[in-house]
């Protein structure tokens, strides 16, 4: 069977700040799938870029004085760091400002304009009144006409995915100056994806096995015409705005003085330019890899961008007479400690930088997302005492304890030299051997955490034939030299084996037991392999230390301000935490303090820390808030009891659902010396909707 020619992505971080967890996350799951087909014999491309157009960035550079080249630059420094710290091996690193992307942009729009599915029509948009420009999309904020969801963006909806024009929002506002935008009308230029060609295109690719079934069911559902539950209609697919107008940091449409591409027109696109960039640099054809019938191209995204790569994307290539993507792999968000929202400031943030600077092993974080994560479009969760338990448990207790129990006799018996396997030592090796392929297939199917279970499994019964052994036993007892070194010797063979197996996840461990047993790179071919009798091992030194729960309270711990200001508490802090900066009574004014009713309240399945308050606010409507009391209180007493809320605080979506405000509590900043948290309840005679200052 001939090697596979396989191009594969991640999705392309915006370059407005440094990597976050979620980022890490999608690499570490494209890496692994990557080295194994590698370890298959696999020819393999991996790339992935800087996204670095648009308004945001364009805005951001300006407040830090830098023009966008500049900013963006200075972001990509700081890439190498993360990927380095989390053995993550991309062939390149480019950007969508390269020169590659633009000849590839403006080329793909012509090819796209010759196939008839260009058009242009003058438009009513958004223009700031106050900042004197167009508004992008991102930068207009309002209420989904579908869902009716709050705060959402004016291009797609967060919430129940839809997508829509910026006009269409509810009650929209300018995300740069808070005013209310006004309409001017503009040329624009369109991607024709309601022509039927599109539509039919469309309805066989993404339904055809291409997307995960949950994936896919969702996407049929943007091509019917169908009455929402508002009452609202969606009338299938619609064209797509690709067009900008100047200021824009971005890529000119050719033949379209102050016309700029989209974003999301050119950032896909950053595949191919990398792709191409990394092919230059070796002396290899781009035109002719991308013509290879047998090419396989793979993308690994996050739920949050299906919109872009299932409709959009494919239907961009296809019509450009370029190759579409074999598969989109999509998965779901990271949440931490029980679906916990991450904050920086409370220390509930998972800060990879903060993880590597603390010396913490990269690999043992490799290793839990790999465990948890499944095929499917699946929320996973971070949590540090399962976290603790598991690497813990895992790797040391079960993987490197086989290596540790037997290399020490391996050396200092036998001079480092393995001996003969006897027939129980056979039946066990081949019991591994047998079951290897089925491991090898599940990390092929991205189903990581079966794999690393069934793994483990196989570690267990290794560590079975240990004890059952006792080579720490047959080395006190005379005539039993033989049986040790036998023992030892199948010990060092299962451990072998089982590196294989988790090579892919933990690569820079794997290096260190190929260097410790004296053999070339594993490879899957490797299973069928034995090191044989005869054959010399290395030194053993320990492969991997536990994990300390004071690295884990340290990299929970908030960021070093607030903790200098925690650790002054007991002298200057009034109720445990120091009076926050002076603000004006403007400042003040902002926030809109209104006396609500607890109407109802109840646990959140899944949540230790949360319940689901419903509040009434005196607008005629309830409102629905998820507080962190759970430890303090019981649904029932709250429910019919006033209280203090924060009414315009915009909603944040959480694991369990929209929050639309937050309710007042007092806590002390010292919870181990003062428990206790406080709901603030006013006095007799307040009623909702009152406006509390």
């Amino acid at each position: 069977m001939s090697a596979r020619k396989l191009f594969v992505t991640t999705a392309l971080p915006y370059a407005n700040g440094n990597f976050h967890i979620g980022h890490i996350m999608e690499y570490i799951q494209a890496d692994i799938w990557v080295r194994l087909q590698r370890m298959l014999g696999n020819e393999v491309n991996f790339v992935g870029a800087d996204d670095t157009h648009g308004a945001p960035i364009m805005i951001a550079a300006e407040k830090a004085g830098k023009t966008p080249q500049q900013f963006v630059a200075d972001i990509a420094a700081g890439r190498k760091q993360y990927l380095d710290g989390f053995h993550i091996q991309f062939d390149n690193w480019h950007s969508t400002d390269a020169p590659e992307n633009h000849q590839l942009a403006q080329q793909i729009y012509l090819d796209l304009k010759a196939n008839g599915l260009i058009s242009t029509q003058v438009i009513e948009q958004f223009f700031d009144p106050e900042k004197n420009m167009f508004l992008p999309d991102r930068f207009i904020k309002g209420t989904c006409p579908k869902c009716r969801a709050k705060e959402q963006y004016g291009d797609n909806c967060e919430v129940c995915g839809a997508v829509y024009a910026p006009t269409d929002l509810i009650e929209p506002y300018s995300a740069l100056s808070g005013a209310k935008p006004v309409l001017k009308s503009s040329e624009h230029f369109f991607f024709k994806l309601s022509d039927p060609r599109c539509v039919a295109f469309l309805e066989e690719w993404t339904q055809d096995g291409r997307l995960q079934p949950e994936v896919a069911n969702k996407v049929r559902e943007w091509f019917s015409v169908r009455t929402n539950p508002d009452g609202s209609v969606s009338e299938g697919l619609g064209d797509w705005d690709i067009s900008r107008d100047a200021p824009y940091f971005g890529i000119e449409i050719p033949d379209a003085p102050g016309k700029y591409f989209y974003v999301w027109l050119d950032a896909p696109i950053g595949y191919l330019a990398s792709l191409k960039n990394l092919l230059d640099k070796r002396g290899q054809s781009y035109d002719d890899y991308m013509a290879d019938p047998d090419l396989e191209q793979y993308h690994f995204i996050g739920k949050d961008i299906v919109t872009f790569h299932t409709l959009f994307w494919p239907a961009t290539l296809q019509f450009s007479g370029r190759k579409v993507p074999d598969k989109i792999f999509v998965h779901g968000f990271l949440t931490v400690n029980n679906g916990e929202k991450m904050s920086k400031s409370r220390g509930t943030g998972l800060d990879p930088l903060k993880y590597l600077n603390l010396g913490m092993n990269p690999e043992w974080l490799r290793y839990y997302l790999a465990a948890k994560l499944s095929s499917r479009n699946e929320d996973i969760d971070f949590n540090a005492d399962d976290f603790l338990a598991r690497v813990n448990s895992d790797l040391v207790g079960k993987y490197i304890n086989i290596a540790s129990r037997a290399a020490g006799f391996i050396a200092k018996r036998f001079g480092g030299v393995l001996g003969e396997v006897s027939p129980d030592g056979d039946a066990l090796l081949d019991h591994l051997r047998t079951l290897a392929p089925s491991i090898i297939e599940l990390l092929a199917e991205r189903e990581y955490g079966k794999a690393l279970r069934e793994t483990m499994l196989l570690a267990d019964r290794v560590n079975e034939y240990v004890d059952q052994n006792k080579p720490w036993e047959l080395a006190k007892k005379e005539g039993m030299e033989t049986r040790l070194h036998d023992v030892c010797t199948t010990c060092i063979e299962a451990f072998r084996l089982l590196t294989i197996l988790l090579k892919p996840v933990l690569p820079a461990l794997a290096a260190q037991v190929e260097t410790f047993l004296n053999v070339d790179p594993f490879t899957f071919a490797s299973v069928q392999q034995m090191l044989g009798q005869g054959h010399t091992i290395g030194n053993y030194q320990h492969l991997m230390q536990r994990v300390d729960v004071k690295q884990l309270e340290a990299l929970f711990e908030p960021p070093a301000q607030a903790q200098q200001a925690a650790e002054a508490i007991e002298v200057i802090a009034p109720g445990g935490e120091e009076i926050a900066p002076t603000i004006t009574i403007d400042d003040f004014a902002k926030i809109d303090l209104r006396i609500a009713q607890i109407v109802h309240c109840e646990a959140v399945e899944g949540s230790t820390k949360l319940l689901r308050l419903t509040l009434d606010v005196g607008e005629g409507r309830h409102r629905n808030v998820f507080s962190g009391i759970a430890s303090a209180y019981q649904p029932a007493e709250l429910i019919g009891k006033l209280t203090v809320m924060v009414a315009n605080l915009a909603p944040r979506k959480m694991k369990f659902g929209i929050s639309e405000g937050m309710v007042l509590a007092a806590s002390h900043g010292d919870e181990k010396a003062h428990p206790g948290i406080h709901v603030l309840s006013p006095w007799p005679g307040a009623t909702p909707g009152m406006r509390v200052g």
